[in-house]
């Protein structure tokens, strides 16, 4: 099995669910919340090794902190990572957004952007990519989208969540376990 680094800036909850389910806890997980917050989810105590990182690391920072054979996975993690970081590093994105058919909805906040087109979407989804210097432009290894039956950002937002957790649990299972 690989090494697995995952990095996350709001609750660090999908990382504990996933985890659960997949049977595999990260080697390190990396987030940008202070130690101590409310906002960060119990679970996240349990991992062995839990890193509180300042807002923006600098390309150094990130290449202290990431080990050059794991897999990383980005799960709300709201910085950029620098393009040369990426480009030594295997790093995955999940993007709550169908960008492989809309890419005006590449960047932050694809759930409300989705509300904000003249014409909503016909389809909704997620992609998990690979993270390029580009944001939301690498390589798409996994999209699953469905038909646009949402009225309201928070029911949308509801729904694409637990659809990238399942997508997740798949690549995961696909990337530490296969290598595939």
């Amino acid at each position: 099995m690989r090494k697995w680094i995952a990095l996350f800036s709001h609750t660090g909850s999908e990382i504990v669910n996933i985890s659960k389910t997949i049977g595999k806890i990260p080697t390190k997980v990396i987030t940008n919340q202070l130690p101590g917050s409310e906002d960060i989810h119990p679970g996240i105590k349990d991992f062995p090794e839990v890193i509180y990182t300042k807002n923006k690391p600098s390309v150094s920072d990130y290449e202290q902190l990431f080990d050059g054979n794991a897999l990383i996975s980005l799960h709300g993690w709201m910085r950029i990572v620098p393009g040369s970081v990426c480009e030594s590093h295997e790093i995955w994105n999940l993007h709550p957004g169908l960008i492989t058919k809309y890419p005006e909805l590449k960047g932050a906040d694809p759930q409300k952007k989705i509300f904000e087109l003249d014409e909503p979407p016909e389809e909704v989804g997620c992609v998990i990519h690979r993270a390029v210097k580009e944001v939301d432009s690498g390589e798409v290894f996994m999209e699953r989208s469905t038909t646009n039956v949402y009225y309201s950002e928070a029911s949308l937002t509801k729904y694409l969540h637990e659809m990238a957790t399942g997508m997740w649990i798949d690549f995961l299972n696909t990337k530490l376990y296969y290598h595939g």
